[in-house]
C-alpha cells in the first residue's frame, strides 16, 4: 500500500477536529496577513513571523521558515496570497522531514525485534500513562501481544492508572509495591514478556522533573537492567510532551534529551489547545521524530504523526 493508504476519512476528520483550535485561532490569521497584497513585502513577512511565533512554533524555527520563504519568493516570483500560502505549507512540511525519517504507516514494530521494548519518559501530567494505554490498545488491535511495566513506583496513582488501562485494553501489567526499584520492575516485566513470547513491552517511568543527574542515573539504571534480559533494549525511548503547554514543552524536551537518548516523541492534548504549532518547532529544534500525536480522550484518538497531513490540516487543504 502507498504511504497514505492507511489515512482513512475517519482519521482525517479526527485530525481536522483535533487541530481546529490551532487552525482557527492562529493559522487562519496568515491568510488575513497576506490578503490583498500584490507582492510579498516586509510587512507581509513581519505579519507571518508574528503569527508563527505566537502559535508557539518558536523563534528559531520561525526565522528559519521566514528565510526559506524569502528564498522561494525571490527564486519563483510567487506573489499572490494563495501561492504564498502554498509556499508556507510546503516549506513547513519540508522542514518536518529534515531529520531524515519517514512517516510510519501504522502502529507497527520493526522486524526482528521481539519483544520490541519501549521506555516511556516525561513529566507528570503530560498524558504519559494515558498515551501508554492508547499505544497498548493500538498494538493489540494490530494483532500484537503487549506487556506493560509500572516502573513509576513513586506515585500510587500512576500504577493504579496503568492497571486501569491494562484492564480496559486487556493486556497484563507487571507491578511491584510502592517505592520499589523501578529497574527491578522493568526487569520483571521483560522477563515475563520473554517467557510468554510477547511482541511489545512498554515501560512507564517516573515523571518527576528532578535534577538532570538524578534523572540520567535512574533512566540509565533501568536501561542497563533491561539489557540483562533483552540485550539491545530499549529499542525506543519515547518522550511524551503536553502540546497545550507551548514553550514549556520545549524546556521539557531539552531536559529529557540531555538526560537520556530520546529516539521519538509523542505530543498530546492538541485537541484542547491553540498551540499546535509547537509540534513544528519541537521537531525542527531537536531533530527527533514526532511519532504520535494525541487528539482526544478516546483510545482511537492517538494517531501516527504524518507530517504533510498535519500541515495540510492546519492550512485547511487536501492538496
Amino acid at each position: 500500500m502507498g504511504l497514505f493508504s492507511f489515512f482513512s476519512k475517519e482519521k482525517k476528520e479526527t485530525l481536522d477536529k483535533g487541530l481546529s483550535k490551532t487552525k482557527e485561532s492562529v493559522f487562519e490569521k496568515i491568510t488575513r496577513a497576506v490578503a490583498g497584497k500584490s507582492k510579498v513585502d516586509d510587512e507581509v513577512l513581519d505579519n507571518l513571523e508574528e503569527v508563527l511565533i505566537t502559535s508557539d512554533v518558536g523563534v528559531e524555527t520561525t526565522l528559519n521558515i521566514i528565510r526559506r520563504i524569502e528564498k522561494r519568493v525571490a527564486r519563483d516570483k510567487y506573489v499572490n496570497a494563495q501561492e504564498l500560502n502554498n509556499i508556507l505549507r510546503e516549506e513547513i512540511a519540508n522542514l518536518l522531514t529534515e531529520n531524515n525519517t519517514v512517516d510510519a504507516e501504522d502502529f507497527s514494530i520493526p522486524e526482528g525485534k521481539k519483544p520490541y521494548v519501549i521506555m516511556v519518559v516525561g513529566v507528570n501530567g503530560v498524558g504519559k500513562t494515558t498515551t501508554i494505554g492508547k499505544l497498548a490498545y493500538q498494538f493489540k488491535k494490530a494483532g500484537k501481544s503487549v506487556y506493560l511495566g509500572a516502573a513509576d513506583t513513586f506515585r500510587a496513582a500512576a500504577v493504579e492508572q496503568l492497571l486501569i488501562w491494562g484492564e480496559r485494553v486487556g493486556v497484563p501489567v507487571v507491578k511491584q509495591k510502592m517505592g520499589a526499584d523501578p529497574a527491578s520492575v522493568a526487569f520483571d516485566t521483560l522477563t515475563s514478556a520473554v517467557a510468554n513470547n510477547a511482541d511489545v513491552v512498554i515501560i512507564d517511568t517516573a515523571g518527576r522533573l528532578h535534577n538532570k543527574v538524578g534523572l540520567m542515573n535512574e533512566l540509565t539504571k533501568i536501561k542497563n537492567v533491561m539489557k540483562k534480559v533483552v540485550s539491545d533494549a530499549p529499542h525506543e525511548v519515547l518522550l511524551i510532551l503536553d502540546g497545550s503547554t507551548g514553550q514549556n514543552a520545549f524546556e521539557q524536551a531539552k531536559q529529557f534529551t540531555l538526560a537520556t537518548e530520546v529516539t521519538a516523541m509523542a505530543v498530546t492534548k492538541l485537541d484542547g489547545t491553540a498551540k499546535g504549532g509547537v509540534v513544528i518547532g519541537i521537531s525542527d529544534q531537536f531533530k527527533i521524530p514526532v511519532k504520535y500525536i494525541g487528539l482526544g480522550e478516546g483510545m482511537e484518538d492517538l494517531q501516527v504523526f504524518r507530517r504533510r497531513e498535519f500541515v495540510n490540516s492546519l492550512f485547511g487543504t487536501d492538496s
